[in-house]
């Protein structure tokens, strides 16, 4: 139901698009439910945060503020030194801004604005997207209003009276493209390989192998959507053209409800949100998550879905190209396997995520 209520929501958050497609996926849903809503999001001045947000054209702004974890003493001591300033920054923002309501999402940059909102009074809402809290998250948990959290088990670490679990919002063209149904041609698969907004080297490094030592039969009508992040993208071209493999290779796709409706089933890494997005289109996956996550968080990220039926998983240190090679002959030759995964996959999924947090939104507002 659309009001005609003026709502302006301020977002926070960023580092990884992982980070910024949830806050998209919740903006988008404020302006489905309130069409005058303005927003702003307060994000950092990296590339990928900046590349996340150019295409939805909403307004941003940036404050300098550094991460603090898992960095050497001079990055550490930048950080904290900066802070002051950073909150100072988001200060002026927010009075300039005026926003009803903050939701913060999560990276370092949530940090200093959902507290300088919270010391004018502001309703602040946080969103976890991962099973592990972010360090940002966690400190924030004793302020903010309500906690919203994407997967069961998350909330060991914060007060429970705050905790609403409410999914993974998913932007509006995914979420639009997991209502169509559309059957592809039954003789021709597609992979989809995903590394994350930056890519993963490791998986760009096996994938192709796997894919070269696959059955000349099962390469015949199989083709590669392949997002490799910018550094390692020419040598996984060269290895599919050298095995003769059709291969859709990018850095990065902005169009993925076009690459999530190509694919049969996915190879990726175990980000909240990628997995967030596959789980409501019911797409099967092999997952191999980034060993060096914080927390382990990305491994506690599969477990969910592997648990649920919807995929299975490999650690990466013990992980050979011949092993993701059987997994993928395997997903290959059983079509019955991927439409038990492809249907448990898709009872995992939270569709209604945005409206959840919209709706804990509205109630701090008292609206």
């Amino acid at each position: 139901m659309q009001s005609n209520k003026k709502i302006r929501l301020l977002l926070t958050g960023g580092g990884t698009g992982g980070h910024l497609f949830p806050a998209v996926a919740t903006a988008q849903q404020f302006q489905k439910q309130f069409p005058g809503t303005e927003v702003l999001f307060v994000g950092t001045n990296r590339k990928v945060d900046t590349d996340s947000l150019s295409n939805y054209g909403y307004a941003s702004k940036t404050i300098a503020c550094y991460g603090v974890k898992g960095k050497n003493p001079y990055q550490l001591l930048k950080a904290i030194v900066t802070l002051p300033r950073a909150y100072m920054q988001a200060l002026k923002v927010i009075r300039e801004f005026k926003p009803d309501i903050i939701v913060g999402v999560g990276g370092y940059v949530t940090g200093p604005v959902v507290a300088a909102a919270k010391s004018m009074g502001i309703p602040a809402v946080i969103h976890e997207q991962n099973s592990v809290p972010g360090l940002a998250n966690r400190k924030l948990g004793a302020i903010v209003d309500k906690i919203c959290l994407s997967l069961p088990g998350s909330g060991k670490q914060f007060d429970q009276r705050k905790i609403v679990y409410t999914g993974n919002p998913i932007r509006a063209d995914i979420l639009a493209l997991s209502r169509k149904k559309e059957k592809k041609p039954s003789i021709e698969k597609t992979i989809l390989v995903l590394g994350g907004s930056q890519g993963a080297q490791a998986i760009n490094e096996l994938l192709p192998q796997a894919i070269g030592a696959l059955d000349r039969r099962l390469t015949a009508g199989l083709k590669i959507i392949h997002q490799t992040g910018e550094k390692d993208i020419e040598r996984v071209r060269q290895t599919y053209d050298k095995c003769r493999i059709d291969a859709e290779v990018e850095p990065f796709f902005r169009e993925m409800d076009r690459v999530y409706k190509e694919a049969d089933f996915v190879v990726s890494r175990a980000g909240a949100t990628t997995l967030a997005e596959i789980s409501v289109l019911g797409k099967p996956a092999i997952l191999i998550p980034y060993p060096f996550a914080a927390d382990n968080h990305q491994q506690k990220n599969a477990a969910y879905y592997v648990q649920g039926g919807g995929a299975v998983q490999f650690v990466q240190k013990s992980l050979s190209s011949v092993a993701l090679a059987e997994e993928i002959t395997s997903f290959l030759t059983h079509p019955e396997k991927l439409k038990k995964m492809a249907v448990a996959m898709k009872k995992l999924s939270f569709p209604d995520a945005a409206e959840r947090i919209v709706s804990c939104c509205l109630e701090r507002m008292k609206v």
